[in-house]
This record gives structure tokens, sequence and C-alpha cells, in this order.
């Protein structure tokens, strides 16, 4: 690897705002704000808006629609 390169790889803590969601992973952005984390050290903090505590796909909100029975109407209505 080369020296001074790469960006600094470090703990950050992801917040999702909706849900008050925290984890603690390995990230390379950058960010002005902190948190004080479980193991009373301080770690970078990024706050997002969506994540898997929040996603209607992984809450089970999600509805799915029925997309093939539209086209059969549409089809029956305007063919010819």
């Amino acid at each position: 690897m080369k020296p001074d390169i790469h960006p600094e790889y470090r703990e950050v803590v992801f917040q999702d705002i909706s849900s008050d969601f925290k984890i603690l992973t390995r990230s390379t952005i950058k960010t002005k704000e902190t948190i004080t984390w479980e193991d009373g050290n301080e770690y970078p903090l990024v706050k997002v808006e969506i994540s898997s505590k929040s996603h209607p796909f992984y809450t089970g909100k999600h509805k799915i629609v029925d997309s093939g029975g539209r086209v059969d109407k549409f089809r029956q209505r305007y063919s010819r």
C-alpha cells in the first residue's frame, strides 16, 4: 500500500434519526459531530434518515402492489 493516499478508516456511529437506532461500524466518511458510545468512548456520528429499523421493506410494513391485474385490465380495455 502506498502511504498517504488512502482515507482514514475508523470506527463511526450511524444513527437513524427516525427510530433512534444506532450502530457502531467502520467507515471512511467524514463528520464533525461526535457521540459517546456504550463503551464510554467518543466516536464520530453520522445521522441517517432511513435504516433497517425504519425502512418499510425491513419492518414488514411494505405493501406489494398487484401489477399483474392492472396490466390485464389495461390490455382488455384497450385491445382491438
